[in-house]
Parts: C-alpha cells; sequence; structure tokens
C-alpha cells in the first residue's frame, strides 16, 4: 500500500515536470526520480519494513541483537560461525563424541539465546526472525491449525528445485489438498503391508556386509555404513512407490544427493536476498538442469510403471499408483502430472534421506554402547518368531523403539521447524506480524536440561522406558517429526523402518566404532554426521 502510494506520488511529479520541462531535461528528470524511487523502494524494503516488525516485537519485551542496514545479523551470524569453527579445527573436534552439537554447527543461535533468553528476534536481510525456544510458544505454534502459518517463502523458494511445491514446501490451501491425499497412504495399516518391503532390502544389505566381512579376512571388518544405508532406504521406497527396485532409480537418487549438497551450501539459514540471485550463476545452471533431469527421469519411471501395470492387469497398487489417482480426483488430469512429480520428489527427499540418516545415527550410538546391542538382540529372541521381525512383533519390540526414540532426540535429522506469519497472527501470548519468520531449534528442545534432567545430553533409551509422556515434563517439545497439522506425514514410515533395519543388522552382527570415525555432524539441509559413520563389523554368533 504505502510502495503503491510513493509509485503515485511520484508518477504526479513526474507529469507536472514533464508539463514545464524540455525533452533533454524532460529525460534526465525521468531518470533521477525512477532511481530516487528505487532507491526509496529498496529502503523501504530493506530497512523500514523489518524495522517496523522489529518494533512490534519489541514493544512486546523481545529483544535481540541489534541490525546493520542491508544484512540485518548475518555478518554477525557469520563472524560468529568462523570464530567457531576457527577454535573447532585448533582443538581438532572428532577425537571424541560429544552429542551437542549445536554450539558449533549454530552459535551464533545458542549465543543469543544464552544473552536474550528463549524468545528473542534477530534480521538476516530484510526477514525479520523470532526464534523461538520456549517450551509452551513451540507447543502451542506446532499444534497451531490456522493456515496462516506456513513455511517461511524465501526458504522455499531457494528449496523449489529440489522439492517443488509438493508437500514439504506449500502452504495454505495447496498444502490442505496436498496433505488430504498423501497423508492416508502413510497411515499405519498400510504401512504394515510394507513390512516386506523393508525386509527384503535390508537382507540385501546384510549379505553384502557379510561378503565384505569374508573380503576382509573373515572375522571382522571395518566398513563406511551411511552410504549402505542410503542405498537399503532408497531401495525400500523404490519398491513402495515403483514396485521396482533401487537400481531402477539410482540415476534419480544420485541426482537429488547432487542437487541436494549444492542447495545446502547456500545457507537458507542466513536468508539474505542480493542483486545476485538474479543473475544466471554456474551454480543457478547446474540446479537448473539438474532440476529438469530429476523431473524427466521420475515422469519417465512413473510412464513406465503405469505401462507396467496395465500389461499385468493387477489389482494390487502401490503407493504412486493411490497417490496419482487421488491427484487425478482432487487436482484435475491436467494438473496431476505436476502434482505427482514434485510429490514424488518429496517422498524420495524425506522418505529416503532422512531415514538413513537417522539410521546411521543409531549405528553410531548402538556402537558406542554395545549393552543396548545385547538388550535389543533379547529382544528380539522374546518376541520375533524364528528370531525374524514381522508387522505383528514389531511393535512389541518395546527396546528398540527406546534406543530408536533416543536416537531422534539426540540427532534429529530436522534441525529446525521454521514458519513464517503469512498473516498476522498469536501464538500463546506472542503477537507476531504478517512477514515475520519463526525459527525453533530442535536439537536444543531436546538437550533442554529443564525439561529432559541433568543428563539431557547422555545416551539413556531407558528415560522412554514410559513412553515419550513419560520421558520429560513437556513431550510436546519432543518433535523429531514436527507435532500437529504439520507432523511428518513418513512418520509411521520412518519408524517401522527403522525398527526393521535395526532389528536385522543387530541380530546378525555385534559392531564397534572404528578407531578411523571421525564425529563431525555436519548440517546439509538436514544433521548428518559429516565425514560418515564407520564402525568395525563381525558376524554375530549366538552362545
Amino acid at each position: 500500500m504505502k510502495t503503491s502510494f510513493f509509485f503515485f506520488f511520484f508518477f504526479l511529479v513526474l507529469l507536472v515536470s514533464l508539463m514545464k520541462k524540455s525533452f533533454f531535461s524532460c529525460a534526465v528528470l525521468v531518470v533521477m526520480q525512477l532511481l530516487l524511487f528505487l532507491a526509496l523502494h529498496l529502503i523501504n524494503l530493506q530497512w523500514i519494513k523489518p524495522q517496523r516488525l522489529r518494533k512490534k516485537l519489541e514493544r512486546q519485551g523481545i529483544k535481540g541483537p541489534p541490525p546493520s542496514f542491508l544484512y540485518g545479523n548475518v555478518q554477525e551470524m557469520q563472524k560468529i560461525q568462523a570464530t567457531v569453527s576457527s577454535m573447532k579445527g585448533a582443538a581438532n573436534f572428532g577425537e571424541f563424541v560429544a552429542h551437542d552439537y549445536t554450539s558449533f554447527l549454530f552459535p551464533y543461535f545458542e549465543q543469543w539465546r544464552k544473552q536474550y533468553g528463549s524468545v528473542y528476534t534477530y534480521s538476516a536481510g530484510n526477514k525479520q526472525h523470532l526464534y523461538v525456544n520456549h517450551p509452551e510458544v513451540v507447543k502451542e505454534m506446532n499444534q497451531s491449525v490456522t493456515l496462516e502459518l506456513g513455511k517461511p517463502t524465501y526458504v522455499t523458494k531457494r528449496l523449489a528445485p529440489m522439492l517443488g511445491n509438493g508437500i514439504l514446501r506449500s502452504n495454505g490451501h495447496i498444502w490442505a489438498q496436498q496433505r488430504k491425499i498423501v497423508a492416508p497412504e502413510f497411515f499405519m495399516d498400510k504401512v504394515k503391508g510394507m513390512v516386506s518391503l523393508m525386509l527384503q532390502s535390508a537382507e540385501a544389505l546384510t549379505t553384502k556386509w557379510d561378503e565384505s566381512i569374508e573380503g576382509q579376512g573373515g572375522r571382522i571388518a571395518d566398513i563406511r555404513v551411511d552410504e549402505d544405508l542410503r542405498g537399503v532406504s532408497a531401495d525400500v521406497i523404490s519398491r513402495a512407490c515403483f514396485g521396482s527396485s533401487y537400481f531402477k532409480g539410482k540415476n534419480i537418487f544420485s541426482k537429488l544427493r547432487t542437487l541436494q549438497k549444492i542447495i545446502a551450501n547456500q545457507s537458507v539459514l542466513f536468508g539474505i536476498s542480493t542483486l545476485g540471485g538474479f543473475l544466471p550463476s554456474n551454480k543457478q545452471k547446474e540446479i537448473q538442469s539438474l532440476e529438469k533431469e530429476i523431473e524427466s527421469l521420475i515422469w519417465e519411471t512413473i510412464r513406465q510403471r503405469k505401462q507396467e501395470c496395465l500389461e499385468a492387469a493387477s489389482s494390487e497398487k502401490d503407493l504412486l499408483q493411490l497417490i496419482l489417482e487421488g491427484a487425478i480426483n482432487d487436482v484435475g488430469k491436467d494438473s496431476s502430472k505436476k502434482f505427482i512429480v514434485d510429490n514424488c520428489k518429496n517422498i524420495y527427499f524425506a522418505g529416503h534421506e532422512s531415514t538413513a540418516v537417522a539410521a546411521s545415527w543409531c549405528l553410531m550410538l548402538l556402537a558406542l554402547h554395545p549393552e543396548w546391542q545385547h538388550r535389543i538382540r533379547q529382544e528380539i529372541a522374546q518376541v520375533c518368531p524364528n528370531d525374524f521381525p514381522d508387522s505383528e512383533s514389531l511393535p512389541k519390540m518395546k527396546t528398540l523403539t527406546m534406543v530408536i526414540h533416543e536416537v531422534l532426540r539426540l540427532y534429529p535429522p530436522a534441525a529446525f521447524v521454521s514458519r513464517e506469519a503469512l498473516e498476522d497472527t498469536k501464538i500463546a501470548h506472542i503477537f507476531v506480524p504478517k512477514g515475520v519468520c519463526i525459527w525453533t531449534l530442535i536439537p536444543t528442545l531436546h538437550r533442554d536440561t529443564e525439561i529432559w534432567g541433568v543428563d539431557a545430553n547422555e545416551f539413556k533409551p531407558e528415560r522412554f522406558s514410559n513412553g515419550i509422556l513419560g520421558a520429560c515434563k513437556v513431550p510436546q517439545v519432543y518433535i523429531p517429526f514436527g507435532l500437529g497439522p504439520r507432523l511428518c506425514l513418513g512418520r509411521n514410515f520412518a519408524l517401522v523402518q527403522l525398527k526393521v533395519l535395526i532389528s536385522i543388522i543387530v541380530s546378525k552382527f555385534s559392531f564397534s566404532l572404528s578407531p578411523n570415525y571421525r564425529h563431525s555432524p555436519a548440517y546439509r539441509m538436514i544433521v548428518e554426521p559429516g565425514h560418515g559413520v564407520q564402525i568395525l563389523l563381525q558376524k554375530y554368533k549366538r552362545v
């Protein structure tokens, strides 16, 4: 509204000037006034508007680091990060396992939290942010059903090549429509039907590791497991979605992984927009090329799968077919192609990458704590027929569930809950003006000693012996999969897959950390082992 007023004002001045000046003078005046208008528009966008939002937050007692013109607090964030990175290198971090990684991955958030409390404001470029790690505020935000809270627009813009306008990125009624179509295909009754696919993929992995042990002398093998676990997770997604093996979709996963690494290097945390963002850089060209290739590969796979189903005339439908039918019925045939391609990319990334990373952290922690390997084996012997998990025995595996919950507490793949107020809204006692982005650092919530106790940084699965409700004072802040309407649709799928995979591995192998393992969590859209996970693996021999 204010921008329109400026434009109207300058247009009137321009008309009056044109009536009084020569052609040359008019041309100079036009250029000068346009430049002045652009300068005022830039100042309004980059400083006045963010400052107006900041003042609205400050009037509620919310403080934060003072911003600079154009960059906000970005330069300070980069300076803090550089200082911590140099100290990390000097201390040779990685020769020991320290589970509290937030102080070196996100040091600015931790420094400001100690200085301003669990709710503070900061700015990144022209975006005003509200950092929230207060349990009650986080609880209300996550449980809010309003469509006025969505994913931050500047973040979703950067992730668009990878996620399209799928369910992980969309907002408002489009997101609600997608959730209605996709969510039912991940209900527990559907996921139970996928257990046999998960078992097939897990058995292929254990066969590969048996061969590695034989190839390294027959007793023990030093194996980097994270890439193998990515292969298993990708295989499960391929079989569940397309009824085919990982090898058929390997090209898609490889290109998605490359795209993820490129986008991860353009940090979404700083959120600063510059004129460079409008220029076709080599990286942007590479991203665009990969995006087109991935979409083409996905659609070709979809067409092949549809043809196979027509020729087989099978009544049994896979995940892809069911979602495609829902898309045609709800969004129409013309829009269904983009819908299915975008959501396939979302399912690939969330279902493949996040689950594989969670499994990697799980094996790392079990390698550190072999007593929990032993307890899981005892449980398998008690509840699994023929020492083999199935859809009926998995829910009975309480010890394994405790371990997985604790792994996801210490190493949640998603580091943040991020939202943007698409309209003025209220969360708990805080009025959040339209345009303010909200960030919650999940690992900080998961390690809050006031919520979890003095042992919050220790691996203690027994804290979940009475379930999530009994594990901490505010169970709503345990959010490895989010909470409320935005709860991750693949939660059941991920938990069941982790149970199948870990139970099979632990039942067949015993393992410890390799001396080559270097503990260095890295943030690449998700928190993953920066240098992989290497373990010493040997076949388990029952006594």
